[in-house]
């Protein structure tokens, strides 16, 4: 059935229903929280030395991704381009004019059917994207524990209100947070490792050296361990699922061809990147955290939907 504005009765009712939503005290209360998690994230950053660089929207070449997503092409004056499904490469780039940068970076994923219902991912996200010239992945994870910390901090005191009314009992952990290796806890609590340990969380935690065939051709290989990567993924407690995904990256042009064959992928999709490489690339360490994760893990929301006022919903229509 056609609705007097010439809408299909889905659409008018998702529309019914995200006008309701953010008609509420609720809403109102989860776009705070919103708001000064990303005032926070970036008063760290700028505390820290950082420089803000503006995202990257559209591209000829972006993060290829670890799992299948659905292309995003567009024409671009002659060009193809695709919508950014991460900046890991103009971050990449970017640090030939700077040490240490950072980007609030919408990113586009068409996320296959079956995770729609795992209440934390969206079609359609912002991440804050960072990098640092000649850092180790240690020194990244640093950063992350202390970002962490700060913000959540910070949050306690700006929001308090919002955490009463979400009944959120938040607390600034210790540091260094715990870390597990990644082949140790697949071998010990199975294939949902990362949930089982999740679930099991009373703070954040780490999980570090990820095998070569479960990660981006970017990350680098330890050149001591072949087969295992310098990387990691920070884990939310309570069941919140991964939080942040980064580490060191392959930064000279033989060793990311090497790796691209390893994955079995096709140069010439990244042909541009490529040769940017070939004329030099600082060695690097860097890490992307998702600005809905955070407000869902702070605010204790079920579905991240809720976390921003227009979710792109796995595969329903979206405002």
């Amino acid at each position: 059935m056609i609705s007097q504005h010439g809408l299909k009765a889905e659409e008018e009712q998702e529309l019914r229903k995200l006008h309701d939503r953010l008609s509420t005290d609720r809403a109102r209360r989860i776009l705070h929280v919103n708001s000064e998690v990303r005032r926070h994230l970036r008063d760290f950053f700028l505390k820290e030395g950082f420089y803000e660089i503006p995202p990257v929207i559209i591209g000829p070449v972006t993060d290829p991704l670890n799992h299948p997503v659905a292309g995003t092409g567009i024409e671009y004056y002659g060009y193809r381009y695709s919508l950014t499904q991460s900046m890991i490469f103009h971050k990449q780039i970017a640090l030939l004019s700077c040490d240490k940068l950072f980007a609030f970076s919408p990113n586009v994923r068409l996320e296959p059917l079956e995770r729609r219902g795992t209440g934390r991912h969206l079609a359609e996200f912002t991440q804050l994207d960072m990098e640092v010239k000649g850092a180790s992945r240690n020194e990244v994870i640093a950063i992350a524990e202390r970002m962490y910390c700060y913000v959540i901090g910070h949050v306690k005191a700006t929001c308090r209100s919002d955490l009463e009314y979400f009944r959120r009992k938040l607390h600034v952990p210790s540091r260094p947070f715990m870390r597990f290796d990644f082949t140790g806890a697949k071998r010990e609590y199975g294939e949902e490792f990362e949930t089982v340990l999740s679930f099991r969380a009373a703070d954040p935690f780490f999980i570090q050296d990820i095998s070569l065939n479960d990660r981006e051709f970017y990350d680098r290989e330890d050149p001591e361990r072949p087969g295992i990567l310098l990387d990691m993924d920070m884990i939310y407690p309570e069941g919140y699922g991964e939080a942040l995904s980064g580490g060191e990256r392959e930064y000279e042009l033989e060793k990311i061809m090497e790796r691209i064959r390893k994955k079995k992928q096709n140069p010439d999709q990244f042909r541009y990147y490529l040769a940017v490489a070939g004329m030099g690339l600082p060695q690097s360490a860097g890490f992307g955290i998702g600005i809905e994760r955070l407000v869902r893990f702070i605010t204790g929301i079920p579905n991240i939907e809720e976390a921003t006022p227009f979710p792109k919903a796995i595969g329903r229509f979206s405002l």
